[in-house]
């Protein structure tokens, strides 16, 4: 493979072939294609777009760069995607809820970008807790609780891992391809036979019209079922933020009331159930979306989520008895920051100002007060 041919063909909006995308994401992963000739891909890719076929083509061989994990577990194996937004802790909820309902859930997450606050980040507010772990950990943990949010292993999409940081430094990061292609080739790479993808729009959003998330989730969903595996999208409102708080330790509160006292009228728990019933009807676990959601409320108010969740921290390193006395008391003093009802979209502060906020302060908490 030739990597200035590529480049060229790319500049002249001439088609990639699948043998040279599999060629250039090699060199990334190995180091043959440099920095100045990645950069110009992704200059490329940013200008010019790939088609629906190349985008696809680019997310197999970037899955195919580094490690592809098998399983062969007694149930499903899911995972969830989430596209960032402000007090988005979603996935701290749902992979309980699904490993309780009977899935596995190999769930490699990410730390803050932006704006965006980092499942990874807010996990490791427990004392004690690592999620940067190996394979060999992530499959027992996986295979003996049901679930495991850790980091993507440097073997997990090299090749991703390198072009992510070159279109960080090229202000290439939105260019809707290479998004796809990011996302998707590390899920894929982690061996989900089912995925559901939280599309975000809104002020607090990287896509900040609904028609930008249309086109992004159309783009993921197609890509994704052409890999071979099944996939659903929400589209979901970030004009406000999902929790009535923002930052680690706070959002972290949010999740224990969720995971010990579930109320389907809250916006984190509204939005867990909403995925969670998307996953087991499409793992086949029951007919329809909303018969998983009144499912997965069960195994919220029974308990067995919370369970799961306090099983995985202790694996993770965390305390063992996490959700037991006083949940505050493993976590460290946040700042305050008080505002009024997001719950349920009684705040006139939306998700764009909280942002701006969480910039400027490590934990904002907003504490929810009657209307």
């Amino acid at each position: 493979m030739e990597v200035r041919q590529v480049l060229a063909k790319l500049r002249k909006g001439e088609t990639l072939s699948e043998a040279e995308l599999r060629g250039f994401a090699a060199g990334l992963a190995s180091g043959e294609v440099s920095d100045a000739q990645g950069a110009a891909f992704a200059m490329g890719v940013c200008k010019g777009g790939l088609s629906d076929g190349e985008t696809a083509a680019l997310t197999r061989a970037m899955r195919d760069s580094g490690e592809v994990l098998d399983w062969d577990l007694p149930g499903p194996v899911v995972d969830k995607h989430s596209t960032g937004g402000i007090g988005d802790s979603v996935s701290l909820v749902l992979a309980p809820v699904l490993a309780a309902m009977g899935c596995y859930v190999p769930m490699l997450s990410g730390r803050g970008l932006g704006h965006t606050g980092g499942t990874l980040d807010k996990l490791e507010t427990f004392s004690g807790v690592r999620t940067e772990i190996d394979t060999a950990k992530l499959k027992r943990i996986t295979g003996r609780i049901g679930c495991a949010i850790v980091a993507a292993s440097p073997k997990i999409a090299p090749a991703d891992r390198k072009l992510y940081a070159l279109r960080d430094h090229t202000s290439t990061v939105d260019s809707q391809p290479l998004i796809i292609a990011s996302i998707l080739s590390k899920k894929l790479a982690a061996g989900a036979e089912m995925l559901v993808l939280d599309v975000k729009g809104g002020t607090g959003a990287f896509m900040k019209s609904r028609d930008e998330a249309q086109a992004l989730a159309e783009g993921l969903v197609k890509v994704a079922k052409a890999a071979g595996c099944k996939t659903r999208a929400l589209i979901t409102d970030m004009n406000q933020p999902v929790c009535p708080a923002v930052g680690n330790a706070v959002e972290l509160i949010e999740v224990h009331r969720v995971l010990t006292d579930p109320k389907p009228e809250q916006r984190l728990c509204k939005m867990t159930l909403a995925l969670a019933g998307e996953v087991a009807a499409l793992a086949g676990l029951y007919r329809t979306a909303e018969e998983g959601g009144r499912a997965a409320l069960k195994v919220l108010s029974s308990g067995r989520a919370a369970d799961k969740f306090a099983h995985m921290v202790a694996e993770l390193g965390g305390p063992i008895d996490v959700l037991d006395g006083d949940f505050r008391a493993y976590l460290p003093e946040p700042g305050v920051w008080a505002g009024g009802d997001c719950a349920t979209g009684g705040s006139d502060l939306t998700a764009e100002a909280v942002a701006q906020g969480r910039a400027a302060a490590e934990d904002i908490h907003r504490m929810l007060t009657a209307a």
